[in-house]
């Protein structure tokens, strides 16, 4: 552009942040509180401030004014003049340079000084203080962006909720080993679509790829103090621009291409995303965007004593999602992200932090969802929340409002409780498998309401659930007192890695039975990435901070005979799952008939009989078949039985009648079978016959 006008045009209250037009770029910014806004342009560098211009106009509490002849690529930041109150909540330092809470790209990366404070650090007032160093070389810079991209031809796939198969993952540590990617690319978006990326997820029969946090986000000051780093990235500092490190290039159209590709290739993309709260930390956190520009309005303050942050989500602060701004800063932010990169869903950490107005508890009838499910954008993308917070009744699983997903924790819990041989889980076991009715059957909602995980990103992996009775988190540098300490976790008779081929063997069958369960269940089901290798974190539960290999994937075990038999098994449970409707019903099921003494859905013992009160009672039952049953299209009878014995020991089962040939499609102690592969009628079992089921003697 040429020489800085002395001052902004009026410009538009609408829309906020700032937009290109063609001939200059408007700014626009809320505050409710604030007495004066200034725009700070800065040089190309990041590291001279060039001008300084109030922004001129005041509209419906939105802060405006437009610049003529300025370009994408132009750097700038925000200063707040107003009240320094803290205790009344307002914390405005003018001598802050300020993020636009609605840039689409940062320059530079935040540089851990006590100048980011509003207060002076280690004053006796504490946050009382006024700090009047300038914090601008320590803030990445806000960058003017043109977001045009040819979209044409992409084809979002729309998979239906009923076919959904997700797959979590990490955008860095998915590909940074992958020695096939050019260096410059690995752990990058540009190689999310890597053509052995797409193979291997196809191969699996996944339809989704949820990736953890890609909004920019801060590396944590005593992390980095550690020599560790904030790998998973629940820290956000901006809402509307991608994680600059996962960039190859600093396009965002690296991001843009590889969704393109993944839609391409079948795969829709979910993003997990941090609403709750802000990398500006409680009340004595940094200044670095929404605290300076209106600190009452932005976040949730304690009724009786405003200095203070209300702290559900254990990060120090909360977003106050009852004001109107702040929840459309969100939906601006939600829409941008599936219009401008045409992603397919959210998963929304913390959920039910978003779901409280003011200090009140979980309502979900609260203003944001009520926003997402009228929105015409956003109702029509997948919407999963984690259903907890560390607030005041946090844990409210199954409360959500109709249109969302649940991580369902109980699922996991219950799944491996079963497997570990725990006592009394039969009956509980047999409500996780038929989709949660007892949780989520309300309000019209469907089983796939569900999403029913073995393992997640936070806690053990699937090859660790079975190898390890305690968290090994010493690398963390908290001397293993961090993370959860109980995992319902067995190492079948040794800490970690053996030699012992009999417990080797045995670990290998527990992985190989749980995915089977998994996937053999009504529900949404999520793979964390790395369970069909059987990637191992060395028994951390809680590797938020271990930007290595303890984190990446290693895709030389991907490429071992171990690692090619285990992901074989998962892409044939997948496919049965896939090819057998009655086990992606759409509905939660009662038992009802569908024909001649065959129900719905049913449960049997290894005897073929009916469970009786008395036998749900049996707190040592281990033996379980659940018979799911519809009649297809076509007025074809179409059964499934997943068989399940976590006894320890040999069972025949019998097949429950009435008489019907069945095929054994996939069997966890012997998973060479294949269903197009049958070797004669060796699979094939007339009902009243007895299969024999492998158990494990203590």
């Amino acid at each position: 552009m040429n020489r800085l006008p002395d001052r902004l045009l009026p410009g538009s209250p609408y829309p906020l942040g700032a937009t290109f037009d063609g001939l200059g770029v408007n700014f626009a910014v809320f505050s409710a509180h604030a007495e004066q806004i200034d725009l700070c342009v800065f040089d190309p560098s990041g590291k001279r401030e060039v001008a300084r211009l109030p922004l001129p106009e005041w509209t419906d509490e939105v802060w405006h004014g437009y610049l003529p002849d300025a370009r994408p690529g132009l750097l700038y930041g925000l200063r707040a003049h107003g009240p320094y109150a803290p205790e009344e909540g307002h914390r405005f330092n003018p001598n802050k340079l300020l993020i636009d809470p609605y840039a689409r790209k940062l320059h530079g990366t935040v540089r851990w000084t006590d100048a980011l404070h509003g207060y002076r650090v280690g004053s006796s007032k504490a946050d009382l203080s006024f700090d009047r160093r300038d914090s601008a070389p320590a803030v990445p810079k806000s960058v003017v962006t043109s977001d045009a991209f040819d979209w044409t031809g992409d084809v979002r796939p729309n998979t239906p909720w009923s076919k959904t198969v997700i797959y979590e993952a990490h955008v860095k540590g998915l590909t940074k080993l992958l020695e096939e990617v050019s260096p410059p690319e690995r752990g990058t978006f540009a190689a999310l679509s890597h053509p052995r990326v797409i193979e291997h997820l196809q191969k699996l029969g996944v339809t989704a790829l949820e990736l953890l946090p890609i909004h920019a986000f801060v590396q944590d000051r005593f992390l980095q103090e550690r020599g560790l780093s904030n790998y998973w990235g629940y820290n956000t500092l901006a809402f509307f621009a991608p994680e600059a490190r996962y960039m190859a290039t600093g396009s965002a159209d690296e991001l843009r291409l590889a969704i393109r590709r993944l839609h391409a290739a079948g795969i829709e993309v979910i993003l997990d995303v941090v609403y709750n709260h802000t990398a500006e930390g409680s009340e004595m956190g940094q200044t670095m965007s929404l605290r300076g520009l209106d600190n009452a309005t932005y976040y949730r303050l304690q009724d009786d004593n405003p200095r203070y942050c209300v702290n559900d989500t254990g990060t120090g602060n909360c977003l106050n999602m009852s004001k109107a701004r702040v929840v459309q800063m969100v939906a601006d932010s939600l829409r941008y992200w599936a219009e401008s990169f045409r992603v397919d869903g959210f998963r929304f950490d913390l959920g039910v932090t978003l779901g409280r107005e003011g200090n009140k508890g979980f309502d979900p009838g609260a203003g944001f969802f009520d926003v997402l499910r009228q929105d015409p954008v956003l109702q029509r993308v997948k919407l999963i929340s984690e259903p907890w917070d560390v607030g005041p009744g946090g844990y409210q699983l199954g409360q959500h409002p109709p249109g969302f997903a649940e991580w369902n924790d109980k699922y996991r819990d219950t799944v491996r409780r079963y497997w570990r041989r725990d006592s009394d889980q039969r009956p509980e076991l047999a409500a996780r498998l038929s989709g949660s009715g007892d949780i989520f059957d309300r309000r019209a909602r469907r089983s796939w309401a569900s999403v029913n995980f073995l393992a997640a990103h936070d806690g053990l992996t699937l090859n660790d659930v079975v190898t390890y009775e305690g968290k090994h988190n010493e690398a963390n540098g908290e001397d293993n007192r961090d993370g959860h300490s109980e995992n319902l976790s067995r190492n079948w008779g040794a800490e970690g890695p053996t030699e012992d081929p009999e417990i080797l063997a045995y670990r290998e069958r527990l992985k190989r039975s749980m995915l089977l369960t998994l996937f053999g269940s009504l529900g949404t089901p999520m793979l964390l990435g790395g369970d069909e290798f059987g990637r191992t974190q060395d028994g951390n539960n809680n590797a938020y901070c271990q930007d290595n290999a303890l984190s990446w994937f290693d895709w030389g075990r991907i490429d071992s005979e171990a690692g090619q038999a285990l992901i074989d098994f998962t892409a044939r449970v997948v496919g049965v799952r896939s090819r057998m409707p009655p086990v992606r019903a759409g509905r939660f099921l009662y038992g009802e008939a569908v024909r001649d003494g065959i129900s719905d859905i049913d449960w049997f013992d290894e005897r073929s009989e009916r469970l009786s009160e008395e036998d749900w009672r049996n707190v040592e039952g281990r033996a379980l078949v659940m018979r799911l049953a519809r009649i297809d299209d076509e007025g074809r009878l179409q059964t499934v039985s997943l068989m399940i014995n976590s006894s320890g020991e040999d069972l025949d089962f019998i097949f429950p009648g009435p008489a019907l040939i069945q095929t054994v499609l996939v069997d966890s102690a012997d998973p060479e079978i294949a269903d197009l592969q049958l070797d004669g009628d060796r699979y094939r079992v007339l009902s009243g016959a007895a299969v024999w089921m492998a158990g494990r003697e203590s």
